[in-house]
C-alpha cells in the first residue's frame, strides 16, 4: 500500500494516475484511465492534512527549540528556515499521503467503490 501511495496511482490497477496533470495539483481524476474505477467515491476528506500537521508539529517544533537555544538566531531566520521546510515537507508529501489514504479506504472499504 505504501509503494502505491508514493506511486500516486489507482488502488485498483495499480497502473492509471490518481490526480489531474500538474505538480502542485491535488485534484483527483473523476475515474481512472486505465481501469475505470470510479475516483469520485473516495473519502479522503481532511485527514491526510490533519496527520502531516501533527507530523510536522512533532518534527519541526524541536527542531526550532534546539536551534533557538543552540545559536541564539534572530525571529527572522526563523521565519524563513521553518516557513520553507514547513513548506517544502507539505508540498512533497501530501499528494502521496493522499494517495495512500485512498489505496487503504479501498483495500479495507471495498464495498464503498462499487
Amino acid at each position: 500500500m505504501l509503494k502505491l501511495g508514493l506511486a500516486c496511482k489507482c488502488p485498483a490497477c495499480e497502473k492509471g494516475a490518481l490526480f489531474k496533470p500538474g505538480v502542485l495539483t491535488m485534484t483527483l481524476r473523476d475515474r481512472c484511465e486505465n481501469c475505470g474505477l470510479d475516483l469520485a467515491k473516495n473519502d479522503s476528506a481532511d485527514g491526510p492534512a490533519v496527520f502531516l500537521i501533527f507530523v510536522l508539529g512533532f518534527l519541526l517544533v524541536p527542531l526550532a527549540l534546539i536551534f533557538e537555544f543552540t545559536l541564539h538566531p534572530p525571529l527572522w531566520l526563523h521565519v524563513v528556515i521553518w516557513g520553507i521546510a514547513a513548506l517544502a515537507i507539505t508540498l512533497g508529501t501530501l499528494k502521496p499521503l493522499k494517495a495512500y489514504i485512498i489505496a487503504l479506504q479501498y483495500k479495507h472499504r471495498p464495498e464503498d467503490w462499487r
